[in-house]
């Protein structure tokens, strides 16, 4: 795999840090509709540049927030029953109530490939990050200024919609 995917985001973020998370910021109230067309510009372009299984940091450095659905459809791929995997498995934040990984990295990924072993059945979470796609993209903001420490595609993409919004001034 390419370590130095993650070392040019830890550089790249430390640099920017403060000017990505303001232009963040910036956007909740500026962005609409019609910034569509550049934000989906931004995200194609991110995707040219990143590759998830050169990087799985988010596998590495976070927890999806497993729902039942998820519980249920994974411990019947493995054959355990959902307390049996919630018991292996994970844990319950009291404070945001959901069940989570117990521990970093994810024990579903394999560490020499950087691919999940259980890809067909993973939680939602996992399924949709970094959610890029998301719309309407402004109500998803605030989570891309939480991955752009942990995802190169993300970092990639507000760095570019952040260059095409400032061509349009």
């Amino acid at each position: 795999m390419k370590p130095q995917i993650l070392k040019d985001l830890k550089k790249d973020f430390e640099k920017n840090k403060k000017q990505f998370r303001s232009f963040i910021n910036r956007q909740e109230n500026k962005l609409d509709e019609s910034d569509l067309p550049l934000v989906k510009k931004a995200e194609k372009y991110a995707w040219t540049k990143v590759n998830c299984l050169d990087c799985a940091n988010c596998c590495k450095t976070m927890s999806p927030v497993y729902t039942k659905e998820d519980i249920t459809r994974i411990s019947a791929h493995l054959k355990m029953t959902s307390a049996e995997f919630k018991k292996k498995w994970l844990q319950f934040d009291k404070k945001d109530r959901t069940w989570m990984n117990t521990g970093r990295p994810c024990q579903f990924l394999d560490l020499k490939t950087n691919k999940c072993t259980i890809y067909k059945v993973r939680p939602a979470a996992c399924a949709e990050f970094p959610h890029l796609t998301k719309m309407p993209f402004k109500d998803y903001l605030y989570i891309h200024k939480q991955n752009i420490e942990y995802c190169p595609a993300t970092f990639e993409m507000i760095k570019k919609l952040k260059s095409l919004l400032a061509k349009e001034t």
